[in-house]
């Protein structure tokens, strides 16, 4: 039986079928109407989990059954002595980014559901996801993305078989015009910063991270921030394993936001000195000739997350925090990733250059023990 949706904000719950929403009528979004957790209770001996089954090892944390997979999951967590810090090597999946927890989960759902086609707008990681796991399933997918995507991108959404579809102007523009193919019902959107399936896919970083570490938190977990997936799923994950008693609490959950792009650190840091790095911020709605945007990290350029509501919970909740990364520093912190073996994209710099900066700041002190996910694969900006 696949789940039903309900809208935390004001109720309502939607029986599951091919033509739920997308979000609440209200506006707000959906999440399950009753969360996965096992009995509660000694958590199983990591060397326990059939990692050959992936991420879907954590299935008694998953409302769907792993209808559409190609063996994602359970990615490396490996020392990274220059930064102090463990890296998750987010970057090993099939399509080349985090994505695919999301995608495998989506899909899975809409396979359940009996869906013919899916829509997705993205930026390029989340579409190539769809694509492949949608050409897994023998969904049709149309792929809406900005007109500038990334070459790499592209050829990864087409080859899977789906259809891209380049729309002029912002992201938000992109948003706007899969938001209007997806109204129109014929087809279910797959939306990775909508769908609550995504999120139970994200969240699995969390549980594999607990696992890999002998089911202990870390103290922090730095991460980078666009629409929220991967922070918000680590959150929904870290909370969940609490909850089933397999950890004793939720880690500080740190992000790095692009400047320019940055509208949960302006808020979080509206009050803050204005001479402090990171803190002088603008949003893609707003202009400063001394705030640069930082245009390298294209793929958190969100300037109004869809659930912004839950960031912020997500944030205080775990102690956490939100500031803006500017483009040198990303810059600076991808050459010093590829020398030391890690081949990544901007956005993965992003949250060791947020690293750098909490450090300074004394968030994150220097005995802290640290996760940082490395999101993409550099081989998405060829």
């Amino acid at each position: 039986m696949v789940a039903d949706l309900r809208c935390r904000d004001c109720g309502r719950t939607y029986a599951a079928s091919a033509d739920e929403p997308w979000r609440c009528d209200c506006g707000h979004p959906l999440d399950y109407a009753e969360p996965a957790l096992p009995d509660r209770g000694s958590a199983p001996a990591p060397k326990a989990l059939d990692r050959d089954l992936g991420l879907w090892a954590f299935q008694s944390f998953l409302p769907e059954a792993p209808l559409v997979t190609l063996g994602e999951g359970f990615t490396p967590l490996v020392d990274a002595d220059d930064w102090d810090a463990a890296f998750k090597l987010e970057y090993l999946f099939p399509t080349g980014s985090f994505k695919d927890r999301g995608a495998t989960t989506t899909l899975s759902r809409a396979a359940a559901l009996g869906v013919d086609k899916v829509v997705e707008d993205s930026s390029g990681n989340a579409g190539a996801a769809i694509a492949t796991y949608a050409a897994r399933a023998g969904i049709d997918a149309d792929v809406y993305v900005p007109d500038d995507v990334k070459q790499s991108k592209l050829v990864a959404i087409q080859r899977a078989g789906a259809r891209p579809v380049r729309i002029e102007g912002d992201r938000e523009a992109v948003t706007e015009a899969c938001v209007a193919a997806a109204s129109e019902g014929d087809a279910y959107y797959a939306s990775h910063a909508w769908n609550p399936a995504f999120y139970a896919g994200t969240a699995t970083l969390a549980y594999e991270i607990a696992a890999q570490r002998d089911w202990s938190a870390p103290d922090a977990v730095v991460l980078p921030l666009g629409h929220g997936t991967l922070f918000l799923g680590a959150y929904r994950g870290f909370r969940a394993l609490r909850e089933a008693g397999y950890v004793d609490r939720v880690p500080k959950l740190l992000a790095g936001q692009a400047a320019g792009y940055a509208p949960i650190a302006a808020e979080l840091h509206a009050d803050d000195d204005d001479d402090e790095p990171g803190n002088r911020l603008t949003t893609a709605l707003e202009s400063s000739e001394d705030v640069p945007t930082n245009e390298i990290a294209d793929g958190i350029q969100i300037a109004e997350p869809a659930r912004e509501a839950q960031l912020f919970d997500a944030i205080a909740d775990s102690g956490g925090d939100a500031i803006a990364i500017d483009g040198d520093a990303v810059e600076g912190e991808l050459d010093r990733l590829h020398r030391a073996g890690f081949y990544v994209e901007p956005t993965s710099a992003v949250a060791t250059a947020a690293l750098r900066e909490y450090r300074r700041r004394g968030v994150v002190a220097p005995d802290d023990d640290v996760v940082v996910p490395l999101t993409g694969s550099g081989m998405k900006t060829l």
